[in-house]
């Protein structure tokens, strides 16, 4: 796959997608986004049906082998008891969304790289779908100082180069005084941030996995926690630039 970007490593066989313990309360919010401001937490080209019936088909064979999953007469249970029917919903994305505890993007290659044609994202870690969809992963990252055009190049050429048989994956770390896991803002939007308020915690992990030979989706599970519920060492190991409102690699 040629060099690799900081932190991207394999993801272990059967480890794409993960149920937690906050997998009952985040998917409750996903629903209630999706049914009350779907417009904002989903979005697609035209063209893109087929990728999306690629990720459907993905996810519900990696979350029939996660615990708690199990096929009825009605669809498929999830672990908090609720039954979806991949056939009664709008799109094959939003039915992927409603299953997985992961938001997805899906990156198609065209002539001027991958760009986002679809999205189901209801935890924006402060950017807006809207702004990101048709664009170019370079346009995307626009507003990000350490996205230049040679980080632009390593990117596409991963994404290019992916194997079907390998997904990969990488961490971003973030702190907010809200615990909102609902943070959209604009690309030039300050995200305010008080390191003397109460801090959360936000990690975010993110893969890339190969849905076709145009196709791969990125998908992004979050974490939350209070600062104060990490051991010394894992806030210690927080760098400072983090702890005072800065990232490891936000998407904005």
């Amino acid at each position: 796959m040629g060099a690799r970007l900081p932190g991207l490593q394999p993801v272990a066989e059967g480890d794409w997608l993960r149920v937690d313990d906050a997998y009952a309360g985040q998917m409750a919010y996903r629903d209630h986004l999706l049914s009350h401001c779907r417009g904002d937490v989903y979005r697609c080209a035209g063209g893109s049906a087929d990728s999306e019936a690629l990720l459907l088909g993905c996810v519900i064979e990696a979350v029939l082998d996660l615990p708690g999953f199990y096929r009825t007469r009605e669809g498929l249970r999830r672990p908090d008891g609720v039954v979806i029917d991949p056939e009664r919903e709008d799109s094959p994305a939003i039915a992927a969304a409603r299953l997985a505890q992961e938001d997805f993007l899906i990156l198609t290659r065209s002539g001027a790289g991958h760009v986002v044609t679809t999205g189901v994202v209801c935890f924006p870690a402060s950017w807006t779908l809207s702004e990101k969809m048709g664009r170019t992963l370079t346009a995307v990252h626009g507003p990000v100082d350490r996205y230049d055009a040679s980080l632009g190049r390593r990117v596409e050429r991963i994404l290019t180069l992916l194997p079907a048989s390998q997904a990969v994956w990488r961490a971003n770390v973030l702190c907010y005084n809200d615990p909102d896991l609902h943070q959209p803002r604009g690309e030039h939007e300050r995200r305010p941030f008080d390191p003397d308020g109460p801090v959360f915690v936000r990690v975010e992990r993110q893969t890339l996995r190969r849905l076709s030979a145009d196709a791969v989706v990125f998908s992004i599970h979050t974490y939350l926690t209070p600062l104060e519920d990490l051991s010394p060492d894992q806030r210690t190991s927080l760098p400072a630039r983090v702890r005072n409102g800065g990232s490891m690699g936000e998407i904005n």
